[in-house]
């Protein structure tokens, strides 16, 4: 999959392992633990690549996180995305616009 990132913060935690924005920091192992997270979304040439890796957790959102899908990235927190799929047979590419790091159920 092809990913992007809607906030630059996300972008920093995922190439720099730390962000500039005070507002966003994490712990060493949930920045660790979501950038591997990324790569594995990466190496998805597909969303339904994602339904296997029962470590993933893949879900779509419902309530006021509805058009969202998420997976985890540890217990506590999961990553929140939005996936779109562009081109035609046999060039087909899912993108995946990564919205938030989050804590689960907050």
């Amino acid at each position: 999959m092809e990913i992007n990132f809607t906030k630059e913060y996300l972008k920093e935690l995922y190439q720099d392992g730390k962000t500039s924005n005070k507002k966003y920091r994490y712990q060493k192992d949930i920045i660790k633990r979501y950038k591997n997270t990324i790569d594995k979304l990466k190496a998805a040439g597909k969303i339904e690549d994602l339904y296997p890796i029962k470590s993933l957790n893949y879900e779509k959102l419902i309530g006021d996180k509805n058009g969202l899908e998420s997976v985890r990235v540890n217990d506590k927190y999961r990553v929140e995305f939005i996936s779109s799929i562009e081109g035609k047979e046999p060039n087909i590419i899912t993108i995946c616009a990564i919205v938030e790091l989050s804590k689960h159920y907050s």
